[in-house]
């Protein structure tokens, strides 16, 4: 009987998670269906450029591990790729990792305040009220985290 999967672990949720072919003369091919932990992989080799150990230490995986992981990634976007195929994010071993707070900043005002990830994004400043509030600029970038575990077939 083999070992328990470790949980990989995720510090993006993607606020997409289906890709298809645009042209309108393809008719329904399929889809190639990718785990979490390889859309993860795939971001932080290929999109922020990381060395594949401090990817891994990241995922909280080995790195021949994290290799697998990349290697599958890449060969499911080739063939989606290749054979016209949707590909879609789901499923996988993953625990989304817990990171720093995300900071706003209110427009109006100018008042700064964190908000801890996996709460939501808040609907007006605690100040003054208005709902003219953005992430703070030195804040804002490609990762958003949240929290809990996540054990999808």
């Amino acid at each position: 009987m083999p070992r328990p999967r470790r949980h990989r672990h995720i510090r993006s949720s993607f606020d997409y998670d289906y890709w298809r072919p645009c042209a309108t003369c393809l008719e329904d091919r399929g889809e190639v269906v990718m785990k979490m932990e390889e859309m993860e992989s795939i971001r932080l080799k290929d999109h922020l450029g990381m060395d594949q150990r401090e990817a891994a230490d990241l995922m909280k995986v080995s790195q021949p591990t994290f290799h697998r992981i990349l290697s599958e990634a890449r060969r499911k976007i080739g063939y989606a790729l290749v054979c016209g195929k949707a590909l879609r994010i789901h499923g996988g071993t993953y625990e989304m990792a817990m990171t720093q707070a995300r900071k706003f900043q209110c427009y109006d005002c100018q008042h700064a305040w964190e908000v801890p990830y996996g709460t939501g994004r808040p609907e007006n400043c605690p100040d003054c009220g208005s709902v003219n509030i953005h992430r703070a600029e030195g804040d804002r970038g490609y990762t958003r985290a949240g929290s809990g575990r996540h054990d999808m077939q």
